[in-house]
């Protein structure tokens, strides 16, 4: 009878550990996620971890913001000689790491999750583990975009290398979960040695990007015919080829391109296209608030970018029903949303830049057929809904098998 008696109790006690087990993997979580810019969506970092506070909260969970801007929890702007002036041309701080500032934010939250690898990042992941709490962190920034700020530095030989090493040294060490946008990161993260868990888990989008209404079978090319990109104005985004391109199409003149962005070759890309392009143009800054109207009102959004780790500006584009047109290119990771061919184009190539733009103009029916493709596929597979439910359940992995130790 007591043996009996005692199985019994185990098994209550396997019960009850499984219902605890079951309540905790349902339970809101508290997350405070640790960006250098945390009030301006004008850089793709800042913007994914705003977008991705706003549907955390959304599901119920307690969402934590702590950086420059952070109406809760700001700390000061880090400044960095030179390299401080060429990031803010591109809409991006630094923080100033404030032990007493992550103290407040982190105490009683679940997990901490941070987003770059500098001093302010470090020092978040330290204050964390000494108040015994479980740090996450996202690798957003790729080494190669870096090397293509700092000019002739990138044809150093093995310099993307010692950036993936420095960065795995810096922060990503310390860390057992991390967040890749997309599988080619994760493959380079692999490639170079990096032996953490990786969870590829898109930036998704944001549900204010809607379908436009395309236009009814038989009806002829819009003219103007209104080609989008979106990026900063940097050399490895190569608006430069876009340009280009369009000087090349049989339809320049029908033409009116809009190149949203900031950046350091802003000036230098709008004298281009005050030489090169017979219609009309905009190079500049766009308010993000105003991104999704201005989309909708194009035609064709083409993306020459070389070097992305995803790209929310094409995840956008094709959730507002725009057909996109990108670059391959082995270090970026935006030719994975073609769904056909004719959305792609060899990067730095102009001429066959030129030749998919003039497909898409000449087959109006084929434009709006697969506008729509691309708008329903990326609703089914990007949605930010979706994105954080896989984003949560990397948190509650980190939480599982935290044991306190750096």
């Amino acid at each position: 009878m007591g043996k009996a008696e005692h199985t019994t109790g185990v098994k209550g006690a396997k019960a009850v550990d499984r219902q605890a087990a079951q309540a905790a993997s349902d339970s809101p979580l508290t997350i405070a996620l640790v960006v250098d810019t945390a009030g301006n969506e004008g850089n793709g970092t800042s913007n994914s971890a705003l977008q991705y506070a706003r549907e955390l909260c959304r599901q119920g969970h307690v969402v934590r913001l702590v950086g420059i801007g952070s109406p809760e929890y700001p700390v000061a702007q880090r400044h960095v000689p030179l390299v401080s002036w060429i990031a803010a041309k591109q809409q991006m701080q630094f923080a100033q790491p404030d032990t007493e500032v992550f103290r407040k934010a982190f105490q009683g939250a679940d997990v901490v999750h941070v987003y770059l690898p500098f001093a302010y990042g470090r020092a978040a992941v330290r204050t964390a583990h000494e108040m015994g709490i479980p740090a996450t962190a996202g690798f957003h920034l790729q080494p190669e975009n870096v090397l293509y700020s700092a000019g002739p530095l990138r044809y150093v030989p093995g310099a993307s290398a010692f950036l993936y090493w420095l960065f795995n040294r810096m922060l990503y060490r310390h860390i057992r979960h991390i967040h890749t946008p997309s599988h080619m990161i994760a493959a380079q993260l692999r490639a170079h040695g990096y032996r953490q868990r990786l969870h590829v888990i898109s930036n998704g989008y944001a549900p204010r990007f809607i379908p436009k209404q395309q236009r009814e079978p038989g009806s002829p090319s819009p003219r103007p015919f209104m080609i989008v990109a979106s990026g900063r104005l940097a050399s490895e985004k190569d608006h430069a080829t876009l340009i280009r391109a369009v000087a090349l199409s049989r339809h320049a003149k029908d033409i009116e391109l809009l190149i949203c962005g900031t950046g350091p070759l802003q000036r230098e890309l709008r004298h281009m296209a005050a030489e090169l392009l017979p219609g009309r143009w905009s190079i500049g800054f766009h308010d993000n608030a105003q991104m999704p109207a201005l989309l909708r009102s194009c035609d064709l959004l083409v993306h020459p970018s070389i070097v992305d780790i995803e790209s929310l500006s094409v995840l956008e584009g094709m959730a507002s029903g725009l057909v996109p047109v990108i670059a391959k290119s082995a270090q970026s990771a935006a030719g994975q949303f073609a769904l056909t061919d004719r959305s792609l184009f060899d990067a730095r190539d102009p001429v066959m830049l030129a030749q998919r733009i003039d497909w898409w103009i000449e087959h109006p029916d084929e434009l709006s057929h697969w506008g729509a493709v691309y708008a329903e596929h990326t609703r089914q597979e990007y949605s930010i809904e979706s994105c954080v439910h896989k984003f949560v359940a990397m948190e509650r992995e980190a939480i599982a098998d935290f044991d306190g130790v750096l």
